[in-house]
């Protein structure tokens, strides 16, 4: 997942939160708008949570910053 798709998902639910703080939604689409925004919270969450282990890798590294692939767990792929 690209960087642009953490920023593509965390906008989205950003625009669910402000849809759903307004009140003007009806039951069915408000369960619709949460599940979604569940969805997308968990790609920002696994987007992050990737990007601090990249960050300690860098810095286990030293002087020499050397970036190192980690593998990432396939179950975690988005839902």
């Amino acid at each position: 997942m690209a960087k642009d798709k953490f920023e593509e998902a965390l906008g989205r639910l950003e625009e669910i939160v402000r849809r759903m703080e307004t009140g003007d939604m009806g039951l069915e689409e408000s369960l619709k708008a949460f599940e979604e925004g569940i969805k997308l919270a968990r790609v920002c969450s696994r987007k992050l949570d990737e990007a601090e282990r990249r960050v300690d890798i860098l810095l286990k590294q030293g002087e020499d910053l050397v970036i190192k692939p980690f593998k990432v767990d396939d179950n975690e792929s988005e839902s």
